[in-house]
């Protein structure tokens, strides 16, 4: 198998995974809070993070001095990306901001293709724009309204190809696990701060209830699918990368049926069209 399929094949790994995330994000936000949530799905991955590194004896990897500048920067700009939205989540709707992050897909071509020398095949270009088209398909709500929490988020997306860059570039330094634990030691204490400062304290009972869902997101989420993440970064561009996360919002209508019982609009099972025959086009191979 060569190593753009296994990028491809964990894309579709990931988004069968990150499709979750929003429906458990829902359960956990009613009982702690945005904030909370992040905090504490952050602390659970961080112990799993020191485990795993631990037993693969990845502590040495942190000893390369030539890793430090793209670690540091992928923390920055994860931690930075995060905190846009976490805090313009406070002034818009979930529908709202899925939309506008996805727009990364966009940023991500103007910088890597258009400005940048990262090439991709046309066919493949073709295949981003129809899986792109057809997640906005899906995602943009009936009521898209453009306010101060918006702009924050369109930052996020606007940055968050940064964010994938040093990752991508950290890769070549250090294993995913150090990458992922790096960046939560150095962003979780900020995220801390954050949290206390804009939500009430989470009581003991609030945070039982929401326990199942921030193990899952803590452990699949933030540990499993940022694994998988950072080495379909290595083996595939970041464009293509970005296009593939349209499989998130057709899973998610899926699962959303079937777990919360909501039945998606018309409009959106026609958006999974597109999304389909761009991922089929998107993961073609191209004859030399």
């Amino acid at each position: 198998m060569t190593k753009v399929r296994e990028g491809e094949f964990l894309m579709l790994g990931l988004a069968l995974i990150e499709s979750w995330f929003p429906i458990l994000s829902i359960v956990s936000m009613a009982y702690i809070g945005a904030l909370h949530t992040y905090t504490y799905s952050l602390l659970i991955a961080l112990v799993f993070f020191i485990t795993i590194m631990a037993k693969r004896d990845r502590f040495k990897e942190l000893k390369n001095r030539a890793a430090y500048k793209d670690l540091l920067l992928t923390s920055f700009w994860i931690t930075s990306l995060f905190t846009l939205v976490f805090i313009g989540m406070q002034y818009t709707t979930a529908g709202n901001m899925a939309v506008i992050i996805f727009l990364q897909l966009l940023f991500s071509y103007l910088y890597f293709n258009v400005l940048g020398e990262e090439k991709i095949d046309r066919l493949h270009l073709i295949g981003a724009v129809v899986m792109g088209v057809g997640a906005l398909i899906i995602l943009i709500p009936d009521n898209l309204t453009f306010n101060k929490g918006d702009l924050l988020i369109l930052i996020a997306a606007a940055i968050a190809p940064f964010a994938n860059l040093y990752q991508k570039r950290a890769r070549n330094y250090c294993s995913s696990e150090t990458i992922l634990g790096f960046r939560t030691v150095v962003g979780l204490p900020f995220i801390i701060l954050l949290a206390w400062y804009f939500e009430p304290t989470v009581s003991y009972e609030n945070f039982l209830l929401a326990l199942p869902s921030l193990l899952f997101i803590g452990i699949f989420i933030y540990v499993i699918s940022k694994i998988m993440w950072i080495e379909a970064l290595h083996r595939i561009s970041i464009t293509k990368v970005s296009a593939m996360m349209g499989l998130v919002p057709m899973m998610t209508l899926l699962f959303a049926y079937f777990y919360l019982d909501e039945i998606p609009q018309v409009r959106q099972i026609m958006g999974i069209i597109p999304v389909l025959i761009g991922g089929y086009l998107l993961t073609k191979p191209i004859s030399k």
